[in-house]
């Protein structure tokens, strides 16, 4: 790393944190609750709009932050159920302008029931239904939501004073999309700036892409925003088979090589931890990793090409230029 990285490092804000705790959540009530996918597809993703006025949380959460929900009722131990985190899909200011409502996305969790830990029965394929994600789903504007948060201090825009300072490239897969959506908003609309801003989507089918028209409004908009999709599991205009986002960077990295390359970019990933190692695999084989994250001693000399998740998870140290939330 050059000498002279930490000015390159950003000034984050002091975020509030812990306002609604899980023992003492604030009552927010929904506004609305729409689906945010193109087309027809076989997931459910909406965007959930919630009125936190009148509690300690109106006006006090950031974008990359998130908030907890507390679902009703209890689990199979007979407790209730644990708090849920959900990222923050809107500016500072919230969706209204006055931070009197924020917003987040919400996927529907719908799978067959698998081997988890010893003793669970293998021959169990029955239909699971993710707790609070369904919850979520099924409410209503102006039915009650017990929230808690906000939580999460680094995965943040810099403060504004200083985002001017610095390009951004963020990287998203799936609902990992959430941040996002609040950051393009917050630096293109709310409080705008002229600085670079890139965003790669994710997704298996192109009819899974979240908020696709609202991105594709922006980039006609805005000429510093750049909007990318990668689509995994559909073939290319070309013939080529799909591919991933570490793959679509990889392959232009004519384009993203320069972007990353230059100390006064700041790079966001969400979404699968896959995605991360892939993503990071690519830039040290490109020789754009400086700056963004280093190598302990158990990667040190092992060619990028043969890192595995396993060491990237335990070898790879993000510096103050790279925010990293993956599941």
């Amino acid at each position: 790393m050059s000498e002279n990285a930490d000015a390159h490092h950003p000034t984050l804000p002091n975020a509030p944190m812990g306002l609604a705790s899980v023992k003492e959540p604030v009552t927010g009530h929904i506004v609305s609750n729409d689906s945010c996918l193109k087309g027809k597809s076989a997931s459910f993703v909406r965007h959930t709009a919630i009125d936190i006025s009148g509690t300690p949380l109106e006006g006090r959460c950031l974008v990359g932050q998130a908030f907890g929900v507390l679902a009703p009722g209890v689990d199979e131990r007979g407790k209730p159920h644990k708090v849920r985190l959900y990222s923050i899909a809107c500016p500072d200011d919230g969706e209204d302008g006055a931070g009197c409502v924020i917003s987040t996305t919400t996927k529907r969790v719908i799978d067959e029931r698998y081997p988890q830990k010893k003793g669970d029965d293998p021959g169990d394929h029955s239909l699971f239904l993710g707790v609070c994600s369904n919850y979520m789903c099924d409410l209503r504007p102006g039915d009650p939501i017990q929230v808690t948060g906000p939580n999460g201090k680094r995965f943040l825009l810099p403060e504004p004073t200083s985002r001017r300072n610095h390009d951004y490239v963020f990287v998203a897969a799936g609902t990992g999309i959430a941040p996002f959506r609040g950051m393009a908003m917050e630096l293109l609309q709310r409080n705008p700036i002229s600085s670079q801003v890139h965003l790669v989507m994710g997704a298996p089918y192109t009819t899974d892409l979240i908020y696709d028209d609202l991105f594709t409004e922006l980039a006609a908009e805005h000429p510093n925003f750049h909007y990318y999709r990668a689509i995994s599991r559909e073939t290319r205009p070309d013939g080529r088979r799909g591919q991933y986002v570490h793959h679509l960077m990889d392959e232009r990295m004519d384009l993203f090589g320069p972007v990353l390359a230059n100390p006064r970019t700041l790079l966001y990933i969400c979404g699968l931890a896959g995605m991360q190692s892939g993503l990071f695999k690519a830039m040290a084989q490109h020789g754009v990793d400086d700056g963004y994250f280093t190598l302990k001693k158990s990667l040190a000399g092992v060619d990028p090409a043969d890192w595995q998740l396993s060491q990237i998870r335990r070898g790879v140290r993000c510096t103050p230029r790279c925010m990293v939330e993956v599941y």
